[in-house]
């Protein structure tokens, strides 16, 4: 393989040659030297500079990107077929998962795979569903693990964990002293849930439309990018806020936080594997299998 093709690929994708530099692991100037022997080869310009150090592709190097896409998956494939029939198992997969999978679901799933396949090469990268999705379409990540109900028409959804969101507050708030509460008392109550584009907040939006309701009918003070600053955010406030059973059952177990029953409303998803549409085989199949065990089991 070309790898000029993968310095090409890492600073279209990240925009940068000093973070393509740190993805690949080599110097600024090696990523300079290898941008410019391309463009010299098809005497063309690939990138132009923008403000501070980022870059922005070209027409041409769009076109580039197109083909060099198609080589370093192909590339990737033959790789892994080739180890196989050695039954050595090895390849590179690059993998995005939205946030509550990655910090709460993935972490042991992926060491208990490199344990057992150490030739394989990971990587994992994070954001909201959204960003997954979108990271995928981009050619990105190869694998997508994400939450809340698919959406994009190009992409193949298929299940990997069934999940629960629960109201949860601080056991020091005022709001702990109710084991129940319903909808209206929902509406009054000041509530923290997470951002736009994350499947955690879809789920809770289709719960409230299935109540004849909308998000913009509760009482929301804040929306936070993470799980984890819900949580940090409740301990500080007299709040609500929902999230993944998954990313508390410990903090309810040691007494920091507690779930409150909302009478009537079930917030129940199921977290999706997620590859683009005709992708079948390869490495991402394995992965997905033993994930599946590995989350059943």
């Amino acid at each position: 393989m070309d790898f000029r093709l993968r310095v090409f690929e890492s600073v279209a994708n990240n925009k940068s040659f000093t973070r393509a530099a740190e993805e690949l692991h080599i110097s600024q100037p090696a990523i300079s030297k290898h941008i410019q022997e391309l463009e010299a080869l098809y005497q063309v310009c690939l990138f132009e500079r923008t403000a501070g150090a980022n870059v922005r592709i070209t027409k041409e190097g769009e076109l580039l990107l197109l083909h060099a896409q198609r080589i370093l998956d192909a590339y990737r494939q033959m790789e892994y077929e080739m180890n196989l029939l050695t039954a050595h198992f090895a390849g590179e997969l690059r993998i995005g998962a939205s946030s509550t999978i990655s910090q709460y679901v993935l972490p042991p799933i992926l060491a208990s795979f490199l344990k057992k396949f150490p030739q394989v090469k990971l990587t994992v990268i994070s954001g909201n569903s959204l960003q997954i999705e979108k990271a995928l379409l981009a050619k990105k990540i190869d694998l997508g693990l994400v939450e809340g109900v698919g959406k994009q028409l190009n992409l193949k959804y298929s299940p990997f964990l069934k999940d629960e969101l629960v109201a949860i507050t601080s056991v020091k708030s005022n709001i702990a002293r109710f084991d129940e509460i319903d909808i209206k008392q929902l509406q009054r109550m000041p509530l923290v849930v997470r951002e736009n584009g994350s499947g955690t907040l879809d789920v809770i939006k289709a719960e409230l439309q299935r109540q004849g309701l909308r998000l913009s009918d509760l009482s929301v003070m804040m929306q936070l990018g993470s799980t984890e600053s819900i949580k940090l955010f409740l301990e500080n406030t007299d709040s609500l806020g929902i999230v993944s059973i998954r990313s508390v059952s410990k903090d309810i177990y040691s007494g920091r936080f507690k779930v409150v029953d909302i009478k009537g409303m079930e917030f129940l998803r199921m977290f999706q594997f997620i590859v683009l549409q005709g992708k079948s085989g390869g490495i991402e199949e394995d992965f997905m299998r033993f994930a599946l065990h590995a989350a059943n089991s």
